[in-house]
């Protein structure tokens, strides 16, 4: 089982420098190798195999234009050719769109380090290639400060080490193998309806609130659309004509306009950690899910900013590979699967169930019951059928 740790990091002024040219000859070596490949496919030229790429990249470096690419290590442009060769296959397979050239702009800035020379203790973190120097003061450039101490395993095998940058914070993630868990769950299945009024109501009587209501999240909206109007003015006051100039004010108040963004994200996705953590906790022979169709739920003017709020794919995300940890298996209800319209008691089906009926009442036997609770149980029974 590989699982992957992320842990933030905090370099000095050189040190950022330093990255910043690393993700900068990365985005090159990238575009250098898919700009090779459509040049070779236009002229009828077969797939170049990366091993070939690199070599040519290699005798790239020996000439005075790209004397700078020495500077930097060369795992660096080496993972970059790959990324791009593989992202090509991907496209000639039906796999992905085809790749597009990395932008300065709107590319997410990250590069690779190798595996084998990549070294962690338990407060930092070295980096190959930020000083060639074997003097002991300037050797301390490689190595980085980590902001969460004894988080990643020191002694181990690592997998697939990318530095990257979000904006504000640098962040190294690496995939660490552990092993297996061979413990099987024996209790009750879980159903889970999910929804907008709550986060996640489930068959065991355990609700999880929508986090979006509370004090703190709704003055943070409010200080960022502040943020926003006042982005606007500005872009509008410094207006040339049709074009926009930018000042280092405007700058500024997009930097806060970022932490407050990030802020909010960090709030939604620590929330949805701590449920998805607690419903894996309490080791459910099955979990079950619907299929909701988010686009289709989307078109409405009126709930979809609410929907996109819920994060609902990451609520999945995040179940579906905690469950896989913990031996956990996890149905996916059909996305026609009546479970808010089916009573939960007798099984009759109530057809003209609205909306705005927050309340279920069943016409054949009489049973009252939550509309989200009714949905979550016969999830349950659901999962109880296929088990």
């Amino acid at each position: 089982m590989i699982k992957s740790i992320k842990v933030m990091l905090i370099p000095n002024n050189k040190q950022k420098t330093k990255m910043f040219q690393y993700v900068g000859t990365s985005r090159f070596a990238y575009n250098w190798a898919l700009a090779r490949q459509q040049e070779n496919y236009k002229n009828g030229g077969k797939f170049i195999q990366d091993g070939e790429l690199r070599k040519e990249f290699t005798q790239l470096k020996k000439g005075e234009k790209y004397k700078w690419l020495n500077s930097i290590s060369n795992n660096v442009t080496k993972q970059a050719i790959k990324d791009a060769c593989e992202s090509y296959k991907r496209f000639f397979k039906g796999q992905s769109k085809f790749p597009k050239f990395k932008s300065r702009k709107k590319s997410k800035p990250s590069f690779y380090q190798d595996n084998c020379k990549i070294k962690f203790s338990n407060t930092h973190v070295k980096l190959e290639g930020f000083t060639s120097s074997k003097k002991q003061n300037k050797q301390k450039l490689n190595w980085i400060k980590l902001s969460e101490n004894n988080k990643i395993p020191t002694n181990c095998k690592y997998i697939n080490p990318r530095v990257t940058f979000d904006g504000i914070n640098w962040w190294i993630s690496v995939g660490i193998e552990y092993e297996n868990n061979h413990e099987i769950p024996t209790n009750n299945g879980i159903g889970i309806d999910l929804g907008i009024k709550d986060l996640a109501i489930c068959s065991d009587e355990n609700v999880y609130k929508n986090i979006n209501k509370t004090k703190k999240v709704k003055k943070l909206e409010k200080k960022r659309r502040r943020l926003q109007r006042q982005i606007s003015r500005k872009y509008e006051l410094n207006r040339e004509g049709r074009s926009y100039k930018k000042t280092s004010n405007i700058i500024k108040s997009e930097k806060k306009l970022l932490k407050s963004n990030h802020k909010l994200t960090n709030i939604r996705h620590n929330y949805i950690h701590q449920t998805t953590t607690e419903i894996i906790n309490r080791k459910p022979m099955f979990i079950v899910l619907e299929d909701l169709n988010v686009m289709g739920m989307m078109k409405n003017k009126h709930l979809s900013k609410a929907i996109q709020q819920q994060c609902f794919y990451e609520f999945y995300r995040q179940i579906q590979y905690k469950a896989l940890w913990n031996n956990i298996k996890v149905i996916e209800a059909d996305r026609f699967y009546p479970s808010s319209k089916t009573c939960s008691e007798c099984g009759s089906i109530k057809k003209d169930l609205k909306l705005s009926d927050r309340e279920y009442v069943c016409t054949e036997c009489g049973c009252v019951i939550d509309r989200d609770k009714n949905a979550s149980i016969n999830l349950m029974k659901y999962g109880n059928s296929i088990a």
